[in-house]
């Protein structure tokens, strides 16, 4: 479920920059972590910060933090006073996330917690206003039920990679749990009446869910 090549160049020809920040975090990522592929890029991280400076977010809460891109990515549009949360459960990326949140412009409005985001979301603040869910696919539901109802009305919800690489709509092998988790996620949302959903076909999917 990828871009031409020559089509995805030629987008990102005709999209906003990567600033230094993230274009040095997007070669370290693929210098020294393992699988890069995680990386949200240069293409996904734009539409992360637009969507983010169009609702100009108070509190941001991020599930997934891999190496810190998305991450600031979303920050670029919070309000001077506002907060991003950021989770993930591996401590072996800590040092390699705070370095570059400590170089960034955001770095009084970024706190990244270490831990089991279904063990974290519950201490966090209510009344989020953008989610970006991008973690382990087996618990994308579980991921959801914690958050929507600590969200505002008219909140957005970002779930990455529900098209799972095609997966979705091919017959899948019974142990297959990440998809099944995707797979259940993606018709549970559909039929919540809490929630309108759209799925942008970017990269690999994304879940655009408003709260209503």
């Amino acid at each position: 479920m990828e871009l031409n090549q020559q089509i995805e160049e030629y987008i990102l020809k005709h999209s906003v920059k990567e600033n230094k920040l993230l274009a040095e975090i997007n070669r370290q990522t693929h210098a020294k972590v393992l699988m890069p592929r995680m990386l949200s890029g240069h293409l996904q991280g734009r539409i992360l910060s637009m969507i983010s400076l169009l609702i100009k977010p108070k509190i941001i809460l991020e599930i997934g933090t891999y190496t810190g891109y998305s991450a600031l990515c979303l920050a670029e549009g919070l309000s001077p006073d506002g907060e991003l949360h950021t989770i993930d459960i591996n401590d072996e990326l800590e040092s390699f996330i705070l370095k570059y949140f400590h170089q960034s412009a955001y770095k009084n409005q970024l706190f990244l917690h270490i831990g089991d985001a279904l063990d974290v979301i519950p201490r966090l603040p209510n009344n989020i206003d953008l989610v970006f869910i991008d973690a382990d696919k087996r618990f994308y539901l579980n991921y959801y039920q914690r958050v929507i109802d600590k969200m505002k009305p008219g909140g957005l919800i970002l779930a990455d990679n529900v098209l799972w690489g095609g997966k979705v709509i091919n017959p899948i092998e019974d142990n297959d749990e990440y998809t099944k988790g995707i797979l259940t996620f993606n018709d549970f949302v559909q039929k919540d009446k809490r929630v309108e959903n759209v799925i942008l076909p970017v990269r690999d999917g994304i879940m655009m869910l408003r709260k209503v």
